[in-house]
């Protein structure tokens, strides 16, 4: 296959633009493995990214997606031959280096997992970025001392990819967990994932965030950043762990030191884009095993490659629920 269909993201006029169109094996991107990709998937970056409502590209033209599994075509590198089920995820992929959002794509070898026995590569997709972000905040969260024993989590944006898996595995695997959204509409999807409760965001007060304020938590998973990011140090139970994996929100931070210092309070920062061994391997062995969502098929859903452009506007618009998976050549 000399050229492919693939969804192109580029820069004419000064605005961002992207489509579906034809593109030459030849000039991908250069790396040791060549795969044919079976499913892609969208993440709140994808969208972003495709409509230039953010300055995620850092270089155009570049194909779409940061997540794809499929199939080996070649490869150079010996960790890897042709016939391998694979899936390669953030780096720069669909950034700076054409990504998942066609049907081959070619992809350093470092970037690249064996897909985990358990896992087919239509769940890997379910599971994308946001999956391997979730629970390497788990993973980063129990190396600091986090246990079902120690409390109740919270966990935000919670009807969103990351949000929504989040509280299922940590549900799954013993947490209290507190949902956080402003969506009340979604409370029952919430529970149905295992929240053993649904707070609503418009129920707190962000006008009167006090330094300290009464512990409630023993951990969190945040993807809001801002004041709410600030509201959940203040409520921190002492020795608490947050797990700080998205700016949704706001990338500005107005706190004080006190949870730090006075409730011994740490404050993860979770980097799922760029982290390598053994971590990266490590995290998607968990999702194949003990993290493994339970309810991951009933919050997934798939779509064809066209209906990509409508999908991402669900995302800007903040319409999204759970995760959605492209299928390119299935499998």
């Amino acid at each position: 296959m000399d050229s492919f269909k693939a969804l192109l993201i580029e820069e004419r006029d000064g605005q961002v633009v992207s489509g579906i169109t034809r593109f030459e094996k030849s000039a991908l991107d250069a790396g040791e493995v060549t795969i044919r990709v079976a499913y892609s998937s969208v993440n709140y970056k994808d969208a972003l990214a495709a409509t230039g409502t953010g300055k995620i590209i850092r270089r155009f033209p570049c194909i779409g997606g940061i997540d794809l599994s499929g199939i080996v075509i070649d490869s150079t590198d010996p960790r890897f031959k042709a016939g391998d089920q694979v899936i390669a995820t953030s780096f720069d992929i669909g950034v700076a280096h054409h990504g998942g959002y066609a049907e081959i794509a070619r992809v350093p070898a470092d970037w690249v997992v064996p897909l985990p026995s358990g896992l087919s590569l239509y769940e890997a997709m379910a599971l994308g970025t946001a999956g391997f972000t979730a629970a390497l905040a788990i993973v980063r969260m129990e190396e600091n001392r986090l246990t079902p024993a120690k409390g109740s989590v919270i966990v935000t944006g919670a009807t969103g990819g990351v949000g929504s898996l989040a509280v299922d595995m940590l549900a799954a695997i013993g947490y209290h967990v507190v949902a956080l959204t402003g969506k009340e509409s979604e409370a029952e999807y919430l529970r149905s994932l295992g929240a053993a409760e649904v707070m609503l965001r418009q129920s707190i007060d962000l006008t009167k965030i006090r330094p300290l304020d009464r512990g409630r938590w023993a951990g969190a998973v945040d993807n809001l950043g801002g004041d709410i990011l600030a509201w959940i140090a203040s409520t921190m139970e002492q020795g608490g762990t947050i797990a700080s994996i998205g700016l949704a929100a706001s990338m500005k931070l107005n706190t004080t030191v006190a949870p730090f210092i006075l409730r011994g309070v740490s404050l993860l920062g979770i980097d799922s884009g760029y982290i390598r061994e053994p971590y990266r391997t490590g995290v998607w062995q968990r999702l194949a095993g003990d993290l493994r969502p339970p309810h991951l098929a009933s919050m997934s859903r798939k779509i064809s490659f066209e209906e990509l452009p409508a999908t991402f506007d669900e995302y800007i618009a903040g319409r999204a629920k759970g995760r959605v998976v492209v299928e390119l050549a299935g499998g």
